[in-house]
């Protein structure tokens, strides 16, 4: 660097800033406004570095112009720093502040109002920290690559579908609820293309029940059920819906309309269409279908939770005890923490040994849940079910249909239906009962 003349080593120390100045906007990842701060800082201080090797004693010169100018350089950094953090902690105070008040002008106001903002402050850390890792994948392989490897992804995710088609053929399948709903399916196979129609056709219309699910919700469950067809390890994206083309009814349930009430169409009607899909397929026996959404609270306490059962049977390989299956994407608070945090004793909890469908391959086993409140509490229990039993495959046996009990303070067992709500008495308990997936094969 010595060696160097005044002209060269200008250059040098202004690309060298300019680098540093770059790689500061990268790692606070902020507006265009700071991207052009940083600049115009980093171009101000390429003559300031010359203009002090020209002024101070050659001896050391460029020691001390390079002291200077990394001091200056880390006072723009706090500078642009405090800028960026100033604007972090406003958004975050208008979270905190405002977000309640909105909140709160609800007819029926969340009572745990901190628990659920903090549930969206993690969610939007979450979402940052995607933005965070994106930043850094880009910076390390640059977006052409990335998004040329994205694509690579999808494609070979669209050919990995298109081998599982071309081992299909037509078939079709009915699904009905508990509710006497029913989700219909055809698939109609395009050998030459390469392509398969999912057609919904012959679905029951808009319920006025919460059992409608809008649109993305069947398209969830259609990416699932053909990416678990293919056999390699690939990751789930949106190339697996390339060679399929989806026909859903309007104003079905599966396409409802504003004002359809939808809140079973995430937990319910999405184990309904999925386990369609399978039987259409032939790929498995029914599963559980339901995912035994649990809420309870009052005006201190709100908890919800979905309850396991056994998988189903397929060709060639028997169910799982007591797991989460298809659309479910939740675990089971252990014990300890939920006994800890809320006003509960967690009396039973066991796999009913036997209980999965039979077959030459059998299901998977359910559970039997039961919980003691020692608080009054408003309860729901929200499930599939309990009236038509999970289909079996192949000559294999049908599951069991699910039980939703109150243990009363009399010793009185009330049955609840399986969409159902009840007020649970400090001393009362709730007892459920899984449906079990359906077996495989004639035994």
């Amino acid at each position: 660097m010595l060696a160097l003349d005044r002209s060269a080593a200008r250059y040098t120390w202004t690309a060298a800033v300019v680098l540093l100045a770059l790689y500061l906007v990268y790692l606070l990842r902020s507006t265009l406004f700071v991207f052009a701060l940083a600049l115009l800082f980093a171009y101000l201080l390429s003559p300031l570095v010359d203009l002090l090797d020209n002024a101070i004693p050659r001896k050391g010169t460029r020691t001390l112009a390079l002291s200077l100018a990394y001091a200056i350089f880390i006072a723009v950094v706090v500078f642009t720093a405090v800028q960026v953090g100033t604007t972090v902690v406003a958004q975050a105070g208008t979270l905190t502040k405002k977000l309640p008040e909105m909140l709160s002008k609800f007819e029926e106001p969340s009572p745990v109002l901190p628990g659920a903002i903090n549930d969206l402050k993690a969610q939007i850390a979450a979402n940052e920290k995607g933005v965070q890792e994106l930043h850094k994948m880009v910076g390390l392989f640059g977006l052409n690559v990335v998004h040329a490897y994205m694509k690579h992804v999808q494609d070979n995710a669209d050919e990995s579908v298109r081998r599982v088609i071309e081992k299909l053929h037509d078939s079709e399948f009915s699904y009905e609820a508990d509710q006497g709903n029913v989700v219909k399916v055809k698939i109609t196979v395009d050998k030459k293309k390469r392509e398969a129609t999912v057609d919904f056709t012959g679905t029951s219309p808009q319920q006025g029940t919460n059992f409608n699910a809008p649109e993305p919700v069947t398209r969830a469950a259609v990416l699932y059920v053909f990416r678990v067809m293919v056999d390699d390890d690939i990751p789930m994206n949106a190339g697996c819906l390339r060679p399929i083309n989806i026909v859903i009814p309007d104003n079905s349930m599966l396409r409802p309309h504003y004002p359809a009430a939808v809140v079973a169409g995430n937990v319910e009607v999405s184990q309904m269409v999925t386990d369609t899909l399978l039987g259409a397929l032939g790929a498995m026996a029914g599963a559980q279908g339901t995912m035994n959404n649990v809420n309870f609270g009052n005006d201190t306490y709100q908890y919800y939770e979905t309850i396991c059962s056994g998988s189903p049977a397929g060709p060639g390989f028997p169910g799982t005890d007591a797991v989460h299956t298809h659309m479910t994407n939740t675990r089971l608070t252990d014990p300890e923490i939920l006994e800890f945090r809320y006003p509960v004793v967690l009396e039973d909890f066991h796999i009913r040994k036997g209980s999965g469908g039979k077959g030459q391959w059998n299901a998977g086993d359910g559970i039997r849940r039961t919980m003691r409140f020692l608080e009054k509490m408003e309860y729901t229990i929200l499930s599939g079910h309990r009236r038509i039993k999970p289909f079996g495959m192949a000559g294999g046996d049908d599951g069991q249909i699910g039980e939703n009990w109150v243990r009363r303070h009399d010793g009185t067992m009330q049955r609840l239906k399986g969409a159902d709500a009840t007020v649970v008495n400090a001393g009362e308990a709730i007892i459920i009962q899984t449906p079990t997936a359906g077996g495989y094969g004639k035994a």
